[in-house]
């Protein structure tokens, strides 16, 4: 039976670790102590997973050399703190690290792949995809990408931790993965922005479908392929992330278009990684001369520009064709 470890106990960590414990135990780590003292005495994440029980294969820990003993660890801390934790755990070099964090690091510009590959000499699979992590934690379907450049340790991933509501499918567009999930939390801060400003769902799909085009131009200038863009890690993701009040980047988009400052809508909220990676998005894209006006104006809202001019800025751009 494989041993899962799972570092980071967020929502989507523990989520994950939920799913897997289905498959064999599972190590958690844990940043907080009273987030693994709650998993271990009441089976339940009651910070940051509030209300799902949670099974008995999970042990929780604040130790990180305990997950050094699992046969597949899982990632799942904000692209900004990976470098930071990677740099601690000390994990045996064949130990498949399978990466969940969806962003771009500030200052290298870095995808979290070519940054955990500065660190380790580990493999490395992205999993990405259209995913709240309560609905996974419940058991409700759910489709997903896992992407890894050796094919073969792909496909062990994938039959390792597949479940009957828990698809998977695989791709070898690592790049292709990593962008999708990084460029649609910003685009779903745009899309919150325009349902909290009420400016209809018209404006919303608009955004959505010149949203993906953005995304599109920059993954595939960065040696992604359309059609990784065009499935779940990609279009997939976008749409669930630009539509529900589920998603942390959306609700913040929606604080910012009714007026409300970054700083009381990210004070005491969980991370919207959206936040952190539209400036890094948009310096990346200006330094390889890529167009990214939605983008840029999330990061340009982010930065204490009106919600109202920076709208009707978008609207004033010259028109063109499709």
């Amino acid at each position: 039976m494989i041993r899962f470890g799972v570092i980071g106990a967020g929502a989507w960590g523990t989520a994950l670790a939920s799913t897997l414990a289905g498959n064999g135990p599972v190590t958690l780590w844990a940043r907080e102590a009273e987030v693994m003292s709650a998993i271990n005495t009441t089976r339940e994440n009651s910070v940051f997973l509030p209300g799902i029980p949670l099974p008995a294969g999970i042990t929780a820990t604040t130790n990180l050399a305990d997950i050094a003993a699992c046969a597949i660890i899982l990632v799942v801390v904000p692209a900004q703190h990976l470098r930071a934790v990677l740099s601690q755990a000390a994990i045996p070099a064949t130990t498949p690290l399978v990466l969940c964090a969806k962003g771009i690091e500030a200052g290298s510009h870095e995808l979290i792949v070519e940054v955990a590959q500065s660190l380790v000499p580990n493999p490395i699979a992205i999993l990405s995809g259209p995913s709240f992590a309560a609905e996974v934690a419940k058991g409700l379907p759910c489709a997903i990408t896992l992407a890894c450049s050796d094919s073969a340790l792909g496909e062990r991933l994938v039959a390792a931790m597949a479940r009957p509501t828990f698809r998977l499918y695989q791709s070898d567009d690592v790049v292709g993965a990593e962008i999708g999930g990084a460029v649609k939390n910003v685009l779903a801060i745009a899309c919150g922005v325009v349902d909290g400003a009420g400016l209809g769902l018209n404006a919303r799909a608009a955004l959505i479908a010149r949203g993906f085009a953005e995304m599109t131009r920059f993954g595939v200038a960065r040696g992604a392929r359309a059609e990784t863009l065009a499935g779940l890690s990609g279009l997939g993701d976008l749409v669930l992330t630009c539509s529900s009040e589920n998603s942390r980047n959306f609700r913040l988009g929606v604080g910012l278009g009714q007026g409300h400052s970054l700083a009381d809508l990210l004070a005491g909220s969980a991370v919207a990684e959206g936040a952190a990676t539209a400036p890094v998005l948009i310096e990346a894209a200006r330094a390889a001369g890529i167009e990214m006006p939605i983008s840029e104006a999330v990061a340009a809202l982010l930065a204490g520009a009106s919600v109202r001019e920076t709208i009707s800025a978008l609207l004033a751009r010259p028109l063109k064709a499709e």
